[in-house]
């Protein structure tokens, strides 16, 4: 598309989205009494205006139901996330019995890897991307250590070459190679929080199998923002947050996968909990785990449904939406509008003051871009939150910003634009 900076150029595209009607059923927030240009939802979604609907539904079973709220009413808790998993089974591309919610997403890595880190004194290293979120690091470092062994030997972290921003995905699967009689595991983001990359998940995960080794992915930043194929890319598991581009609530319910061909796996570690004794005979108090089929069998604790209606309420939205294929057409086009403004201002400034590291290729790269300052980058940034952009900061330069299809439009993103260029001359 040939793009203009005009206002009239964003507007006419904002007139025809066909996702466009969606933007009035979230809550943005307020800025001197006009709703904030809002590019943060990499880091925290939206309030969908359904929210309070479905949370005061549960509310009203847990007052006139008390305990049988379990199994009782319209929506008897016990089976509740079931719900959600029709939706959510197609935003990563899986099978309904292969996903769950449940935990939180470090506490759903801990648990994961309890099963799928099983090293031995052969294959126990680790192979992840340096920079990786740091909760993904003080969880696998700590892995290691349970296991006794040394992180400095195990963990082996990828890094750019010499003078790039992000890794090839050549060079990926090189050390994968390299390693691959002591590789125990390759534990990869779905889309780097900080450069904003969308790593190769098919390719990383066949080399790691070649490997001999398991495949595993932190989809933070990548669930409900690209689409995946966590069944078909024969991934061996995966987990993530609600609470990002799922608009599902700060500190939202978390999810995790589990390819069904772990299912019968008896070997497998699991640190186990009731709730994820199978249904049929949970209620019997029996001794001795017998797991429930499928992803379930990797709950651990009573639900909390307060949380799991938040995230039914953002889920529906998706559904509302046509789905993940849907949004990520317009998504594409966002970014690109607003990679097309970043290069505007430097070209209408005869300087790079922005340098983009997110990738380029959009095959590459999700809702984001990461913006490098290349003056003034923390006044800049301040000027953009004083005039209404909702942004994330990150040290020492960086400047996130991701524009959701599901609520961002192509005004937001002139107008960012526009305020960025002025914050040049205002500063």
């Amino acid at each position: 598309m040939d793009f203009k900076n005009t206002l009239a150029f964003a507007q006419q595209l904002d007139k025809q989205d066909p996702l466009k009607e969606l933007r009035s059923k979230f809550l943005l927030p307020q800025h001197n009494g006009k709703a904030s240009i809002y590019l943060c939802g990499n880091s925290l979604g939206l309030q969908p205006v359904s929210a309070k609907e479905y949370i005061n539904e549960q509310l009203a079973n847990w007052q006139e139901l008390g305990v049988e709220g379990w199994f009782e009413g319209n929506d008897p808790w016990l089976g509740y996330h079931k719900k959600l998993t029709p939706t959510l089974s197609e935003i990563v591309g899986a099978k309904e019995s292969e996903v769950t919610v449940m935990n939180s997403l470090t506490v759903n890595l801990h648990l994961l890897m309890v099963s799928f880190y099983k090293p031995d004194i052969n294959k126990y290293k680790i192979i992840m991307e340096a920079g990786a979120f740091p909760s993904d690091q003080y969880a696998i470092e700590s892995q290691v250590k349970f296991h006794g062994y040394d992180p400095k030997d195990t963990i082996i972290e990828l890094f750019p070459q010499n003078g790039e921003e992000t890794l090839r995905t050549e060079d990926i699967l090189k050390v994968i190679s390299e390693n691959s009689d002591e590789l125990a595991l390759v534990l990869f983001s779905g889309i780097n929080y900080y450069t904003g990359q969308f790593f190769d998940m098919k390719a990383i995960t066949k080399a790691a199998h070649s490997a001999k080794a398991v495949a595993g992915f932190d989809l933070a930043h990548a669930a409900g923002n690209v689409p995946v194929k966590l069944h078909d890319w024969d991934v061996d598991f995966a987990c993530w947050c609600s609470y990002k581009y799922m608009n599902s609530g700060p500190g939202g319910i978390s999810g995790i996968f589990v390819h069904e061909k772990h299912f019968s796996d008896e070997p497998l570690n699991r640190f186990a909990g009731w709730w994820g004794y199978r249904q049929d005979k949970r209620f019997l108090m029996a001794p001795r785990f017998d797991a429930e089929t499928g992803a379930e069998g990797w709950q651990v604790s009573t639900p909390p449904i307060i949380l799991m209606a938040l995230h039914k309420a953002s889920l529906d939205m998706f559904k509302e939406a046509g789905g993940i294929g849907v949004l990520r057409v317009k998504s594409e086009l966002l970014t690109a509008y607003l990679e097309y403004l970043l290069n505007e201002i430097n070209q209408l400034k005869g300087r790079q003051i922005f340098k983009i590291i997110t990738p380029n290729d959009k095959t590459q790269r999700g809702g984001q871009l990461s913006i490098v300052c290349a003056e003034k980058a923390k006044d800049i940034f301040n000027y953009l939150t004083q005039n209404g952009v909702i942004g994330d900061w990150r040290e020492p330069n960086v400047i996130r910003l991701s524009p959701v299809p599901l609520y961002s439009s192509f005004e937001d993103v002139f107008n960012a634009g526009r305020i960025l260029c002025n914050s040049i001359d205002n500063i």
